[in-house]
């Protein structure tokens, strides 16, 4: 183990890890932190099953060391509760995104990551940012989901 701790903040929680600083972030997640909505698919970086956010920003888990997370992490257990959704959360269900579902809190953390940038992204935005790999192929209901989860969060900004 480490002489000195990792320190992360995980979906607003402050963790001290004693773990190796070349352990992928993923397995740090899933393994020491017990957050297993984080999946694991090719290792390499390119899938995006392990996609959290980091700072805002869509990052892969599997192919970053501990020692180089820069900021705050959310995995897809910091989105939302069971009694009140993310609206990117409520939109995959409203829209039967999930078939295997296996794919699933990567693509949902991507869009989420896309709809801070963007309010109201462009088709063309959305194919560009979401460069997670669905092996069921809910292409289709992924860019729906995510234009009605834009239309949601631009109204309930006009709410508040």
């Amino acid at each position: 183990m480490t002489s000195s701790p990792i320190e992360l903040t995980v979906n607003g929680e402050r963790h001290r890890l004693d773990v190796e600083p070349d352990m992928p972030l993923l397995w740090a997640l899933r393994d020491v932190l017990g957050l297993t909505g984080t999946k694991f698919g090719c290792g390499i970086g390119r899938c995006g099953a392990c996609t959290v956010r980091m700072d805002g920003a869509p990052v892969r888990s599997c192919s970053l060391p501990v020692s180089a997370v820069t900021g705050a992490v959310t995995t897809i257990e910091g989105l939302g509760t069971p009694l009140s959704l993310h609206p990117v959360q409520q939109a995959w269900i409203d829209a039967q995104v999930a078939q295997c579902g296996y794919c699933q809190s990567g693509q949902i953390i991507a869009a989420v990551c896309l709809l801070e940038q963007s309010q109201n992204p462009s088709p063309a935005e959305i194919e560009a940012a979401m460069t997670n790999l669905c092996r069921c192929g809910s292409y289709a209901q992924v860019r729906q989901a995510i234009a009605q989860a834009a239309q949601a969060l631009r109204h309930g900004q006009d709410d508040a």
